[in-house]
């Protein structure tokens, strides 16, 4: 339990204050609480049992025992302020308790609920005595909201420390007055551009936008400077005149019509209500704080008991059953990674790895391909580093190495060469004797079987696969390929190095194509197949949009490549020989990487038309595009390619993109039959 250092750690706590000494300790299990000498409550949240700091139920009633204290304590002037900061290392608080959501099936339970976080926040806002937020780490969602209802705001410059709204890609968007209090101290533009993106801001950012008024060096200076701040009566200011006018009518309406553009530009208001509902909020309510806060509450709640948001609830903890994939005390920290092959696949790879903090030796048989891949990554550096030292020591950290003197201290050898099995056994025979015994030992065939790879080595139970997708820098998920022999050990160091470098593992068996290309390949070479019948490739895409899907098959194949198509579907039969695809490879029409494929394609994008197709039409064909995806998740789940469904659903969404709001295609179609047999009830 998560006592103050008086208090009986057998002692049964609720939610009720206890008062341990007479210096004012309360005892609980998720919150530590003490008054000093000084007066100051020292309000440190460390929920018991887990890694991080959720807002659920027992946590907020503890919280509202210690605002009772602090309230009685101002009356009685035996409190000077309240601080809260959190017990966890590496950050603040997460937000409100998700698992918590699942309960609610009316809007009127919704309400009821947030009446009384609400009460609570507002309870701190009232308070006569100062009260800091002390922010080390990551701070979003109800975490941030807390923080905003304090009256002032000190983070640590730490690169860990992140503020920020994500739940927009939860369905949602801040429902406990996060809304009107970001408005208020952001101004309408940032605060908004936060809520709709569901971004993370960095600590420098933060304060500069006005959601931290203070930063302090290191997690250690937190409580002095909150001190400070509660000693000097410190209150944040909020935006000033020029920002707080643009919540005026008529610039609010014109901020209000911008913002819908933009967001229209990125998602569908039938797939993803939420911030499309924000923008009607803040432009019907924008004007007025209070009115803001008021209507919040209506227009959220019906928002979270909507399927779109469990979906996406849902797509998040299939997202946490990934990183759960990877065990967390194996003893063994990646630092070293040696990449053989600097095409586009290995140098990105290289990059990503470098970027994520690690050392990359890049090796090649061509000098001018390595210097060209390790060029081609300072697009991918611009973008993750800020400033110029950080940008040269990630540069520094790329090293060029033509004679593969690297792989000797690599904690992580992969190879990305040329799909032949031959070159890939060869030099893998040679890596054997050249590497230490605890490296991994990882390629990042696409095609080829593992077993098949492995077959020449001494010890075939070292290879893994460590399947990365293109482009390596986009897509989340990496598949962690068990060949038969694989041994286990060396999976789950393959997993904890894929949440070394922040993607997602998906553990599964070394089969054609693996889980993703095999679900994949079968959608895709569908809707070639539609095309050769004369439907038009633009009404194809189009209508797996509607669905959901972010890019339509036939642009996706432009897009990947049609050789890698045609590639891919040889290895698992679905090519026929005289198709459209082969025709198109035969004639080096290979996509967008060609500027011609099934489309035409000008300055990176498809040249289609702007013909209109009927709505139901695009619904029905949109449905019908997506069964062959449907069926290859179910084969591969009865061929156990991953451990479960929920982990297939998870691969097809974070490697493909699956329209996450769908929840993935097995929950998809279980509730397609769900809702087929209640509707067979009702007749």
């Amino acid at each position: 339990m998560a006592h103050d250092n008086e208090s009986n750690d057998n002692e049964a706590a609720d939610s009720s204050p206890r008062t341990s000494d007479e210096a004012g300790t309360l005892a609980f299990q998720d919150w530590r609480f003490s008054v000093d000498q000084e007066g100051i409550g020292w309000a440190i949240f460390d929920r018991e049992g887990q890694s991080a700091n959720a807002l659920g139920t027992r946590p907020l009633e503890e919280l509202g025992a210690i605002v009772d204290w602090a309230e009685e304590g101002a009356r009685r002037r035996t409190m000077s302020g309240l601080v809260i900061l959190s017990g966890k290392e590496k950050g603040f608080i997460v937000g409100a308790d998700i698992n918590e959501f699942e309960g609610f099936t009316t809007e009127a339970e919704v309400i009821d609920r947030l009446r009384l976080v609400l009460a609570l926040f507002d309870r701190i806002e009232r308070l006569t005595i100062p009260v800091v937020a002390g922010i080390h780490g990551v701070c979003v969602g109800g975490g941030l909201e807390l923080a905003l209802a304090c009256h002032y705001r000190i983070a640590t410059r730490d690169e860990q420390t992140r503020v920020g709204f994500p739940e927009v890609k939860l369905g949602i968007f801040p429902g406990w007055h996060g809304t009107a209090r970001s408005i208020r101290q952001a101004g309408p533009v940032a605060a908004m551009q936060a809520m709709l993106t569901g971004s993370m801001i960095g600590a420098s950012r933060a304060r500069a936008i006005g959601l931290i008024d203070e930063l302090v060096a290191s997690r250690g200076a937190l409580r002095w400077a909150a001190r400070k701040a509660v000693l000097r009566k410190r209150k944040a200011r909020p935006a000033g005149l020029a920002k707080s006018l643009l919540t005026r009518w008529p610039a609010r309406a014109l901020l209000a019509k911008k913002m819908r553009d933009e967001t229209k530009k990125k998602a569908r208001e039938a797939h993803y209500p939420a911030p499309f509902r924000l923008i009607d909020l803040f432009e019907l309510h924008g004007g007025d704080l209070e009115a803001l806060k008021a209507a919040e509450t209506r227009y959220f709640a019906p928002l979270l008991i909507s399927d779109q948001s469990r979906n996406l609830r849902r797509v998040f903890k299939l997202s946490e059953l990934l990183k759960n994939q990877a065990p967390k005390d194996l003893g063994w920290k990646p630092m070293r990674v040696h990449v053989v092959g600097a095409g586009t696949m290995g140098a990105d790879i290289a990059g990503w790895c470098v970027a994520s903090g690690m050392e990359v030796t890049l090796q090649d048989l061509s000098p001018e391909v390595i210097e060209k891949g390790i060029k081609a990554q300072g697009k991918l550096f611009a973008r993750k580093f800020k400033t110029k030292p950080q940008r040269a020591a990630a540069k520094a950290r790329l090293i060029a190495d033509p004679t593969g003197q690297g792989a000797a201290h690599a904690d992580v050898i992969i190879e990305a060469i040329v799909e032949k099995l031959d070159v890939k056994q060869k030099l893998f025979a040679e890596l054997e004797d050249k590497i230490k015994p605890s490296a991994v030992l990882a390629t990042n065939t696409s095609s080829l079987e593992i077993e098949a790879i492995a077959a020449p080595l001494r010890d075939p139970g070292r290879l893994i696969g460590i399947h990365f997708f293109n482009p390596v820098a986009q897509m989340p998920l990496v598949e962690v390929i068990r060949g038969a022999q694989s041994r286990e050990e060396e999976v789950k160091k393959g997993a904890a190095f894929i949440t070394a470098i922040g993607k997602f593992p998906l553990i599964a068996k070394s089969v054609p194509g693996f889980l993703v290309n095999r679900i994949l390949a079968p959608y895709m070479m569908a809707a070639m197949a539609r095309l050769e019948k004369g439907e038009e490739k633009e009404k194809i895409d189009e209508a797996a949009r509607t669905f959901g899907m972010p890019m339509g098959p036939i642009e996706l194949a432009d897009t990947v490549g049609l050789d890698v198509c045609a590639h891919v579907g040889r290895i698992l039969g679905l090519s026929p020989e005289g198709s459209l695809l082969q025709r198109l490879v035969d004639a080096r029409k290979l996509g967008k990487k060609a500027g011609e494929g099934f489309y035409v394609w000008k300055d990176g994008k498809p040249e289609k038309g702007d013909k209109t197709y009927d709505a139901a039409d695009l619904e029905r064909l949109g449905r019908e595009l997506v069964d062959p995806l449907i069926r290859e998740a179910e084969r591969a789940l009865d061929d156990r390619v991953v451990a479960s469904a929920d982990l297939v659903d998870a691969g097809v969404i974070f490697g493909t993109g699956f329209a996450p709001f769908r929840g993935g295609p097995l929950h998809f179609k279980a509730g397609e039959q769900k809702e087929g047999a209640t509707l067979a009830a009702a007749e």
